[in-house]
């Protein structure tokens, strides 16, 4: 493996599977409609510094008050960035966290259904949200705010059946005469 975690960048390779071989097949990201509350933020934040009255009482005070909310629309933007959404040829999984990394992970045989949820503003601007149904989906349920979602899907759905997992369930029923 050889890559260590980074406070900058996810580096979703370093958690691949490389003795069985696993390849990121679509690495996913927030859609660009998420950066807008924390780039909201910082202009906010900006510009109450820059309107401050310099050389009055409260002249520091408003100032830091500016630095803070501009500090945190950089922190809420840099959690939006290192939140990702990872579908290999075995499994998907989501990678988020700063200080502290959470990887929730389904293998591509526990995957039962994929639901895509599209509000109005979703179709508008083209982003959705996957909600998975599996055996074991506790630690990843739901994928917010993805770009494209439909064709997300569709790719999710042709690995799914690439991998041959599909025909080995249905073989199975078929075998057992249910």
């Amino acid at each position: 493996m050889g890559s260590r975690p980074s406070l900058f960048s996810p580096n979703v390779s370093q958690y691949l599977l490389d003795l069985e071989e696993e390849q990121i097949v679509e690495e996913i990201v927030k859609h660009p409609i998420c950066m807008v509350y924390p780039a909201a933020l910082v202009i906010t934040g900006v510009i109450v510094i820059l309107i401050s009255p310099s050389g009055g009482p409260f002249w520091a005070l408003v100032c830091l008050l500016g630095f803070v909310i501009s500090c945190v629309g950089l922190w809420k933007y840099h959690a939006l960035n290192m939140d990702r959404f990872v579908v290999t040829n075995m499994r998907v999984f989501r990678v988020h966290g700063v200080l502290k990394r959470d990887i929730a992970t389904i293998p591509l045989m526990r995957i039962l259904d994929i639901t895509v949820h599209q509000t109005l503003t979703g179709m508008i601007f083209n982003y959705g949200h996957l909600t998975f149904e599996s055996a074991a989906s506790q630690g990843m349920r739901k994928i917010t705010f993805v770009a494209n979602p439909k064709s997300r899907d569709l790719i999710i759905q042709g690995v799914i059946h690439r991998s041959g997992v599909r025909r080995a369930a249905s073989a199975v029923v078929v075998a057992d005469g249910t």
